[in-house]
């Protein structure tokens, strides 16, 4: 993008460019600009998908921190090795979702210090959504 697309002022939608690795850039090039709408991006069924606000570092080691924001669609089943957002006891938590004939339902996250929690039928459990994307700043100032 260059410096005349570019306006601090205003915020005009974000645009993005096709950029070749190689060769001459096509003078028409600024025609192929296209606004970057995330709603078409990020959400597949608009009537089941929300957005949430991770409150803790219990993902952390996964790369989801305080303050991220996360696409969760309700309308996914999910499979071994997702994302999800589930309800146990009456709280909220986030973690990957493993399911096995040996142990059944297993909530895990890969850092070493938290225990993967093995989930059995009295529990008070329910798979609310499956993560498909988290958000966050790429550094910690302040806009």
């Amino acid at each position: 993008m260059s410096g005349k697309d570019f306006k601090r002022e205003g915020h005009p939608p974000m645009n993005y460019e096709t950029f070749e690795p190689t060769g001459f850039p096509s003078p028409a090039q600024d025609s192929r600009m296209y606004p970057i709408d995330l709603n078409l991006e990020l959400v597949t069924h608009p009537s089941t998908t929300f957005f949430a606000r991770i409150d803790g570092e219990s993902m952390s080691a996964d790369g989801v921190h305080d303050g991220d924001i996360l696409v969760i669609d309700r309308s996914l089943s999910p499979r071994s090795g997702d994302m999800v957002v589930c309800y146990i006891d009456g709280a909220f938590n986030v973690k990957y979702f493993r399911e096995t004939e040996l142990y059944g339902v297993m909530l895990y996250s890969i850092d070493p210090d938290r225990k993967p929690l093995r989930l059995s039928p009295s529990d008070d459990f329910t798979i609310w959504g499956v993560v498909t994307y988290v958000i966050h700043k790429a550094n910690k100032r302040r806009l």
